[in-house]
């Protein structure tokens, strides 16, 4: 208990420290871009008349940043738990607001604003972007995303923005070795010509990974181009192809380190996984009437997943193969009314997923196969309205009706139809200069996955699962004390009622009996020391708990209480760079143990390491992963006979280098 007393103090005394700093320091006031996002109305907005806690990571975050992937980037931001499941930085749990075990369902993600969360368990693919075709991250907390993009958006929004072409010809190459016989290759070429632009990239990533059976190995290539039709219209195309095979070493259970297992061993050296994905987007966007837009976002994908899993029940393959289309046409009026500024956006969207999975399984000595067709037919329609009633107040709402119909063969019944409402409204008040206060209040909510609703064992679909809603309340103070320099305070309380998870007790996918309730306070800043000094940190306190019900008091699994980040980019000179990341994750519930009959996960504290060389139109790189080579287990689960505690060790000190050339 003292040491984490020690840890929390020490991480409040530096996200203090450039507070007491730049209080007594004097800021020359200098010309600062405001800062736009798009994700949270839909089209671009500054972030000051936003009523929720947003976070933007820019392309030169990303490159000062240690990180080698997405879910890297986003471990030090304020609310958001990422484990790295393997170890091997391929299968990833992305965590907003708290909802642990069940989060990849609650997080929304889009790529370029389309939705690339699946309707069945498999959730996101963190790698089916590499992080090297990134432009930015938008990051909107809290349930107001449902409104305008309907089922996942409990927890929040995290919207990937690939790279566009720029003005000249531009190409790039970079080559990253490191341990575990990681090797990672990558090129791009960007450029204009007329009134066509176009960004083209591939990418190479292959490792042995920390643990036995952990070996992976992945292709990518991502397409962007416009074609600008005059001053009126815009055509945006973009295109991505994954592929992937890796090895999939499992948990390590109690018993198995009691019997003499080390942290790199595996019990499954025959599991993997086999990916290939790929999506095709196509939209036009018309300009009319001044800053209005009409535009319709068309997009397809296929994915296609084979595993194979054993134990000591036997084993399974399955082969599942999953088809997304997807259409949304929207439109945004931008008007004036004397003093008073008006944005409407209204919209529809149009989903329909077709999942066609076939199993082979050896069930205790029992062979059987299966084929099955699963499917989901999802629309909502949207309205969303901003109005500027003066520079310094600002107010929004909107409302959502969404409505999905499941088919399943075999099946009995073989459809089941859900219907739902998200509504939302907040307040912006700016009250010095940059500086900002909102309040907000949202209705989410979540339909049940293909494979929550339906049983492969019975053939039958669970009528009695309903979709799970939430209301959340969002109040937080963003303060510039200079243009270098500001604090994001955020203080949030989400009730949500019937929420889906998998009840271990009884085998089943099912609603909880009653309320949870998650509420925290996320505390955030950035900023600019010196000329050569950039400091970065936040700490959240958030508390999941079960309400009512069977497991009433209980914590939510694989939810902490606490967490903390730091990051220091120190510029020492002559090309030279150096930055240092820090994150705490406290003590949370182990996976499954919803009765919280088990001792907690164990906290840890993982510090990361980057130098980098920069000379003229070349880039070396050192990273230090773990920097003090800790023991730890950032994912941990209930499971076995009889039920014990297992790990997924994470890799102990490992190193990667790299070489990166820009023409």
């Amino acid at each position: 208990m003292e040491n984490k007393k020690r840890v929390l103090m020490w991480w409040m005394w530096i996200l203090l420290f450039p507070l007491l700093f730049f209080s007594s320091a004097q800021a020359e006031e200098k010309i600062t871009i405001e800062e736009v996002v798009v994700t949270a109305t839909r089209y671009g907005e500054k972030i000051t008349d936003v009523p929720a806690s947003v976070s933007l990571i820019s392309e030169d975050d990303i490159k000062n940043s240690a990180a080698q992937n997405i879910p890297d980037l986003l471990k030090i931001e304020a609310g958001i738990h990422v484990n790295d499941i393997t170890g091997t930085r391929r299968y990833f749990t992305v965590d907003l607001r708290g909802f642990g075990e069940t989060s990849p369902s609650n997080t929304l993600v889009l790529v370029d604003g389309r939705r690339v969360n699946q309707a069945d368990l498999s959730g996101v693919d963190w790698t089916e972007i590499p992080l090297e075709r990134v432009s930015r991250i938008e990051i909107i907390r809290g349930g107001r995303g449902s409104v305008l993009y309907g089922d996942n958006a409990t927890g929040g929004v995290i919207n990937i923005i690939t790279k566009e072409a720029g003005d000249r010809l531009k190409a790039g190459a970079d080559l990253v070795l490191g341990s575990y016989d990681t090797i990672k290759a990558g090129s791009y070429v960007s450029g204009s010509l007329n009134n066509l632009s176009l960004h083209l990239s591939g990418n190479y990533n292959a490792s042995d990974g920390y643990r036995d059976n952990s070996k992976t190995e992945a292709r990518d290539f991502g397409l962007n181009a416009a074609y600008y039709l005059k001053d009126f219209m815009k055509i945006n195309v973009g295109s991505g192809y994954h592929k992937d095979k890796t090895g999939l070493p499992g948990a390590l259970k109690e018993s198995d380190f009691a019997s003499g297992a080390s942290r790199t061993d595996s019990k499954f050296p025959d599991d993997f996984a086999e990916v290939e994905d790929y999506y095709l987007k196509f939209g036009p966007e018309v300009y009319f009437s001044g800053d209005s837009v009409f535009k319709i976002d068309t997009s397809f994908r296929k994915r296609t997943f084979l595993s194979f899993s054993s134990g000591d029940w036997g084993n399974f393959l399955g082969d599942s193969g999953i088809k997304t289309i997807a259409l949304s046409p929207q439109i945004v009026l931008k008007k004036d009314f004397k003093k008073i500024k008006n944005s409407l956006t209204a919209g529809i969207d149009y989903h329909k997923t077709d999942n066609d999975i076939l199993n082979d399984s050896l069930f205790f000595g029992s062979h059987s196969t299966g084929k099955f067709d699963l499917k989901k037919e999802d629309y909502g329609y949207y309205v969303h309205d901003e109005i500027n009633v003066a520079d310094i107040l600002r107010i929004s709402g909107g409302y959502r009706y969404d409505r999905a119909r499941f088919n399943f063969h075999p099946s009995t019944p073989d459809s089941i139809t859900m219907s739902r409402d998200a509504y939302t409204a907040g307040i912006n008040y700016t009250f010095f200069k940059r500086s900002y206060a909102y309040l907000s209040y949202s209705r989410s909510f979540r339909y049940p996955l293909l494979d929550e609703l339906y049983s492969f064992f019975t053939n039958t679909t669970n009528a009695a699962l309903t979709p799970q809603t939430s209301d959340n309340y969002e109040a937080g103070v963003r303060h510039y004390f200079s243009d270098d320099f500001f604090a994001h305070i955020n203080i949030f309380r989400m009730d949500t009622d019937k929420e889906i998870f998998f009840n271990p007790v009884t085998y089943n996918n099912e609603n909880l009996d009653g309320r949870t309730r998650r509420e925290g306070i996320e505390v955030s800043l950035d900023a600019k020391a010196t000329g050569w000094l950039t400091v970065r940190g936040s700490y959240t306190l958030l508390s999941a708990k079960i309400k009512e019900g069977a497991f009433k008091g209980s914590d939510v699994p694989n939810v902490p209480k606490h967490k903390a980040t730091m990051e220091v980019i120190s510029d020492i000179g002559k090309g030279a760079s150096a930055v240092l990341s820090g994150v705490y994750i406290g003590e949370r519930p182990f996976i499954s143990d919803f009765s919280n009959d088990f001792d907690d996960q164990k906290g840890y504290f993982l510090l990361n390491a980057k130098f980098t060389y920069k000379w003229k139109s070349l880039m070396a790189f050192v990273d230090i992963n773990n920097l003090t080579n800790r023991e730890y287990s950032e994912y941990g689960v209930i499971g076995g006979f009889p039920l014990e505690k297992a790990f997924y060790p994470s890799p102990k000190r490992n190193f990667l280098v790299g070489l990166t050339i820009d023409f």
